[in-house]
């Protein structure tokens, strides 16, 4: 996807953080000339309640700059949310106030948004009925809703037990990307041998994230199976650095290696998802020679996200490299 200059150029220039509620009411419609301005409402598919709200009181961010950038970038987010099904994280206060997740489909979102509802395992009789991502103006009314971070399933929503990709946590308990990255590269060094090509990504927080583009024709238990195998031995290999223990008092200062977002159900931060953190970083695709101890995650943010997406994707082929992991998972078992 190219981005337009020009839409990027004035996405930036909204996105200066304002220094009260006033500034923060600038739009990327704004008039030059003395003609009111069209209200922010008009610009997008949905209607935005409290648009000059400031979500990030430190940067000046506010919910209207949010909801630009999802517009912004929502054509290189798409890929990876449609037909997902989502699990919610709204915070609408921000920085602010606090969080609480949520799986059921609110009943405030536009009428027709994409749903599907799934039956909890056992003999419960009760289900959920999941926002399905895809659409532009399911984003934006998530984003409405204080949906700040975008969480997404492994498989897509038609196909709910074949995964297309595995995704690997790389959380570093030290608090340090230096640790997260040194500890993803060791994990590339594994995937390389079992010939998987991967993707690393910031979390958008601490961590990094490494997905590994899958054919969805391996039932999600396997996958899942297959994950925990590899980082319980590559903890074993690296005891000093690296941990698969589930109590955080255990893990001290290793980083926690995390392979439960393949579970079926579970989801994981998407790429382009902003997160609910100092500076407004957003998950961001890398590619290998990116991935050193000295990147800092919290230089890619809200406020200039416009020259990374007009830079060359370098998850521009992940759909593209689906690989069969069988192969991989007999080789895992042998050795």
């Amino acid at each position: 996807m190219k981005t337009k200059q020009t839409k990027s150029t004035k996405s930036v220039k909204s996105l200066r953080p304002a220094k009260n509620a006033r500034s923060a009411n600038v739009t990327r419609a704004k008039s030059e000339t003395t003609a009111p301005a069209a209200p922010p409402s008009a610009k997008f598919p949905i209607t935005i309640s409290n648009p000059t709200k400031v979500f990030w009181p430190d940067e000046g961010y506010t919910k209207l700059q949010l909801i630009e950038f999802y517009d912004d970038v929502f054509p290189k987010l798409q890929p990876y949310v449609k037909d997902r099904i989502l699990s919610l994280e709204r915070c609408p206060d921000g920085m602010r106030g606090g969080c609480f997740y949520q799986k059921e489909a609110p009943s405030s979102l536009p009428p027709g948004t994409p749903t599907k509802r799934i039956a909890h395992v056992g003999k419960s009789g009760k289900s959920t009925n999941y926002v399905v991502g895809g659409s532009l103006a399911t984003q934006l009314a998530l984003a409405n809703l204080g949906c700040i971070a975008v969480h997404v399933s492994g498989s897509r929503a038609s196909s709910l037990r074949k995964p297309d990709w595995v995704c690997f946590d790389m959380d570093p308990q030290s608090g340090k990307f230096s640790d997260a990255a040194r500890a993803g590269l060791r994990l590339k060094e594994v995937l390389d041998v079992l010939k998987l090509e991967s993707f690393p990504k910031t979390s958008g927080s601490r961590g990094l994230h490494v997905f590994v583009p899958i054919k969805p024709e391996t039932d999600v238990d396997e996958v899942l199976s297959f994950a925990e195998s590899l980082v319980a031995r590559l903890a074993a290999q690296f005891p000093k650095d690296l941990t698969v223990e589930h109590s955080i008092a255990a893990r001290k200062q290793r980083v926690y290696l995390d392979p439960y977002r393949n579970g079926f159900g579970q989801t994981v931060v998407a790429p382009y998802s902003v997160r609910r953190r100092p500076k407004a970083p957003f998950s961001t695709p890398l590619s290998w020679s990116e991935v050193t101890p000295a990147l800092d995650p919290s230089e890619f943010n809200l406020g200039n996200y416009a020259k990374r997406l007009n830079a060359i994707d370098p998850w521009q082929d992940f759909f593209k490299n689906r690989q069969p992991l069988t192969a991989a998972i007999n080789a895992l078992k042998k050795n």
